[in-house]
């Protein structure tokens, strides 16, 4: 995972301002809310690839996250504003992993580093499946 603070805001990101009612007892952005975070930047991802929603012309054919995980870095306080990133990682026949960098501007730190794997998802049917092409064409054109 590249730690280059400036590569990595160069990278594509969304921005998210620390709400006060994130942090915890310990005066902290809870930990859970990180997953929060990770999701608004894949969803922004899959959207910017324009795959975002059910199309009737897909056949139901969507997305289903199998996994994700956080590594915590540094505390993040109120008032701050997260920059946080997804990079393609690997593309495989049904599924592709995310990367992802939360970065506290206050900071200027990478505050967390996560991944998530979403599968591809046959939704009628309940099970997973083989990705179409035009899926992987548009997710090969992601990568950077």
């Amino acid at each position: 995972m590249p730690h280059d603070l400036a590569q990595l805001l160069r990278a594509p990101h969304i921005s998210i301002p620390v709400a006060w009612g994130e942090m915890d007892a310990l005066g902290h952005v809870n930990n859970v809310v990180y997953f929060r975070y990770m999701e608004s930047s894949r969803i922004a991802f899959l959207r910017g690839i324009g795959w975002d929603r059910m199309d009737p012309a897909r056949k139901g054919i969507g997305f289903i996250l199998q996994n994700v995980n956080c590594r915590f870095r540094r505390p993040v306080e109120f008032p701050d504003t997260l920059k946080v990133t997804s990079r393609l990682i690997s593309i495989e026949t049904d599924r592709f992993t995310l990367e992802h960098e939360v970065i506290s501007e206050k900071l200027s730190d990478v505050a967390a580093l996560g991944t998530g794997t979403i599968v591809v998802y046959d939704y009628p049917n309940a099970r997973k499946t083989d990705m179409p092409a035009e899926m992987r064409e548009r997710l090969e054109r992601a990568r950077i």
